[in-house]
């Protein structure tokens, strides 16, 4: 069942509701310090940039199945609302007539569907990179089956398939470094976008976003 939207009247009551569960909250800011060194780490390609991929890479993928089967809030069901939904919420944001949500409002829950997804993309073609280019990794196994070639016949075809080999492999990873660097670029452009919506919504409906994903509660209208 949506979660349907709260009275937009600013005459409130202290009482607070636990929205945010403790895994939810912890995704969160995990993603935010793990993308954060991933970002500043990514021309080095050092051990820290790829486990902080890795440590995005598991949350996004708990956070998939906690979208299916977990508290109320966080559940894709609650939040997921087709693009007629987004646009009107940004509108009436824009026009300071936009209702109030406990959970994630119509927008805000579009960009986590979208941020999950960039994500999810931009692990995953790392971790294609570094199979191709270390033989190691997640990923290491299947790249390598799908390298391999029958031994060849005699030492000059056995060149040839080697440089082939070799061609395959460069443009190969030419294409995931490639992928990798549009959905990492992409997943900046979508927080900074998030983080304006944030300041937006928390203005709008006069609350602290941000504390609310610390504590994990917000404030119920009357």
């Amino acid at each position: 069942m949506n979660d349907q939207p709260l009275s937009s009247t600013r005459e409130t009551i202290q009482a607070e509701v636990r929205v945010w569960d403790l895994l939810v909250r912890l995704g969160h800011w995990t993603l935010v310090l793990a993308f954060t060194i991933a970002w500043f780490t990514g021309e080095d390609e050092s051990r820290l940039h790829l486990w902080s991929g890795y440590a995005i890479a598991a949350v996004v993928a708990l956070r998939l199945c906690w979208g299916l089967v977990g508290t109320r809030y966080a559940r894709f069901t609650n939040f997921v609302r087709g693009p007629r939904a987004v646009i009107a919420y940004l509108r009436g944001l824009l026009s300071g007539t936009a209702p109030r949500y406990l959970g994630h409002n119509p927008a805000g829950g579009a960009m986590t569907v979208l941020l999950l997804l960039a994500l999810a993309v931009t692990t995953v073609s790392g971790m294609m990179v570094y199979a191709i280019e270390e033989n190691a990794g997640p990923l290491a196994g299947f790249v390598a089956s799908r390298d391999t070639t029958p031994p060849a016949v005699s030492l000059p075809a056995a060149r040839a398939e080697d440089d082939e080999h070799r061609g395959h492999g460069e443009d190969s990873e030419e294409f995931w470094e490639e992928i990798h660097e549009v959905a990492a670029n992409l997943c900046l452009a979508l927080i900074i976008l998030h983080v304006l919506g944030v300041v937006a919504s928390s203005l709008a409906h006069h609350e602290n976003l941000p504390r609310a994903m610390v504590t994990g509660r917000k404030r119920v209208d009357k």
